[in-house]
């Protein structure tokens, strides 16, 4: 099958992988830079313990957070293959800027360039994905395209390690530009999504009016939330884990393996999740998935509350790997579910969706950060209240569901 907008065809095998590696730039701009920390303090005279480095995350994720409401309202009155390109162009304005930074303050600036850039990339992947699937259909090319997403943390520390190594912690920056150039080149290969009908008037009505459908439509307002609460946890599982390994488990040196072992398990999950969707159904899917995180959670808040948050090494990580696996099979479902009623607008909800998010969700991690005591409970906890919390919301958001949404699995964009 091949997607078209009339004067561009793209096979659905291509272009569902330039979909995945235009929302993995993100990604890479964040693990990447890890194993550079060290360098980075010592090139600014910064103590070796020095957590000021740490605002390379928080300065990229505020533009990242900030950036995803203006690509999504422009991209649906201009397109989304400009906004793409914006996207890129700024995100390799603020790499080379990080690259010739003389101090920490210019590289805390371009940082937050490189945020706003990578924001356009991530919120129009998933407008483009809804322009073309709707239900099941939708929910399958978004898990192709998030277990991509997922697995790119598996690779960019090991490959930012050997490019500090090699040329430089700068050198690790200049080659996000050479990616953005490439993602570039692909992005070119795509067809149009937007249809000319669907081209919303940059009117402050007209923006206004778009901004309340999402806000008031029960369906979608109900899972962003659903996502957010989730992501809250699983923001702060990576903010955690590595002390978590070292502290409770003595596992310090094996943390990048462990870590990266749980990163493939979900990414075969959303790769699973892409194939069996169709076959079960997207409403069914989620519903099953959903009890079964909470199942799951409870078993890992229990582990933790008889052991003291102190349980063995190997119990914890598998219920806490089967955890993240039912965490990796809700995400791309319930954004699906999400984006259903927003065809006309998608670039708009994408945008609200991906902004509250990230935002409320990092702000939720750090709160669940706050809390660690050295032991595994705060966060085994915290993944049983999330679970239970975004059950609670799922139900209430799917109560206005007339029909299961995989009544609808066509493209509504030309496919042949």
């Amino acid at each position: 099958m091949t997607v078209t907008d009339g004067t561009r065809t793209v096979r659905r095998g291509e272009f569902i992988g330039i979909l995945a590696m235009t929302m993995s730039v993100a990604a890479l701009a964040i693990d990447l830079m890890l194993p550079a920390l060290s360098d980075i303090r010592e090139e600014f005279g910064l103590a070796s313990d020095s957590t000021a480095v740490a605002g390379l995350v928080t300065t990229f994720m505020l533009g990242l957070a900030m950036g995803q409401i203006a690509y999504g309202v422009l991209s649906d009155r201009v397109g989304r293959k400009p906004m793409i390109f914006l996207g890129l162009v700024l995100y390799a304005v603020g790499a080379i800027g990080s690259a010739l930074a003389p101090n920490l303050g210019w590289l805390l600036g371009a940082r937050f360039v490189w945020g706003l850039g990578a924001a356009g990339p991530r919120v129009i992947t998933i407008s483009v994905i809804r322009d073309t699937y709707v239900g099941d259909q939708m929910a399958r090319a978004m898990s192709f395209v998030f277990a991509t997403f997922i697995l790119v943390p598996v690779v960019a520390p090991s490959l930012g390690a050997l490019l500090t190594e090699w040329i430089s912690w700068r050198g690790a920056f200049g080659f996000c530009v050479v990616v953005a150039v490439l993602v570039a080149l692909l992005v070119l290969r795509l067809p149009e999504t937007l249809r000319p009908e669907n081209r919303m008037r940059l009117t402050w009505r007209d923006i206004t009016a778009a901004g309340r459908k999402v806000v008031t439509t029960r369906v979608t307002i109900g899972y962003t939330f659903a996502i957010t609460v989730m992501f809250g946890v699983f923001f702060s599982y990576l903010a955690s884990s590595e002390l978590i390994f070292d502290e409770v488990f003595g596992l310090d040196d094996e943390f990048p393996v462990i870590f990266g072992a749980i990163a493939v398990v979900m990414g075969l999950a959303m790769y699973t999740n892409g194939r069996i969707v169709v076959r079960a159904g997207l409403s069914r899917l989620v519903r099953i998935a959903m009890i079964g995180y909470v199942g799951v959670t409870a078993v890992l808040a229990s582990l933790a509350w008889l052991t003291d948050g102190q349980p063995g090494f190997w119990p914890y990580a598998l219920i806490l790997a089967a955890s993240l696996v039912m965490h990796a099979l809700l995400v791309p479902n319930m954004n699906a579910i999400a984006m259903v009623p927003m065809g006309e607008i998608a670039g708009t909800a994408s945008a609200v969706i991906g902004t509250v998010s990230t935002a409320v969700g990092a702000l939720i991690g750090s709160v669940i950060d706050r809390a660690y005591d050295g032991s595994v409970l705060p966060l085994s906890m915290a993944f049983l209240a999330t679970g239970l919390v975004a059950l609670a919301i799922s139900r209430w958001a799917g109560a206005t569901l007339k029909e299961p949404v995989s009544i609808e699995p066509r493209p509504v964009y030309p496919v042949e």
